[in-house]
């Protein structure tokens, strides 16, 4: 096989994997604005499973994905399989001396959480969340700890601009499976906000 036909094959693969990402169950929103790459976002609620791991930005990810991968393929009480979601959700909770973060994947929504089944691992959590109303910027390429620091910089410097004030710290979200390659990829930040009074 040439390299060309090898090329070939690689690109149509990944193509494979960004369409069969488009058939994956996500979050239901409603588009409040949009403006560029920024958006108005009110979420429905919606079931994490959620683990904490105080690491750097690379490490933590990777052990909160392997965490909870393990759940949702059968490490849970119903020794069940659950169906795969997207995106992957990483937030970012700034302490004084160290850095956490909370690794989550959003559950099917056939689910209740009395339906779900338990979690095996005590370091998971299974919880309800309601984001509601959010800003948002999307991004291609790699989520790494540098461009998600300048783009959450920029996230904030246009919440500021439309008036909104934040609630809760930035969430990274990653749509792509680890295969995806960089022009394949769909990300996130993920800001929760509220209106300001008017003065």
């Amino acid at each position: 096989m040439n390299i060309i036909s090898i090329t070939i094959m690689f690109f149509a693969v990944n193509i494979l994997f960004a369409l069969d990402n488009q058939r994956i169950e996500t979050p239901k929103y409603n588009m409040i604005f949009k403006t560029g790459r920024f958006e108005i976002r009110y979420y429905e609620s919606m079931i994490l499973a959620t683990t904490a791991v105080k690491a750097s930005y690379r490490e933590a990810t990777y052990t909160g994905f392997k965490r909870i991968a393990q759940f949702i393929f059968g490490k849970n009480s119903a020794n069940l399989a659950i169906a795969m979601t997207a995106p992957v959700m990483t937030t970012l909770e700034e302490q004084e001396h160290y850095q956490s973060y909370k690794i989550s994947f959003v559950m099917p929504k056939e689910f209740t959480i009395k339906s779900l089944p338990k979690p095996l691992s005590e370091d998971i959590e299974v919880r309800s969340e309601n984001l509601g109303l959010t800003a948002v910027i999307n991004f291609g390429g790699w989520a790494t700890d540098n461009r998600v620091k300048y783009l959450t910089r920029k996230l904030k410097k246009f919440i500021e601009t439309k008036n909104y004030k934040i609630i809760d710290p930035a969430i990274v979200a990653q749509y792509n499976s680890p295969w995806a390659i960089p022009p394949f990829r769909h990300n996130e930040i993920i800001i929760k906000i509220k209106e300001r009074k008017a003065r």
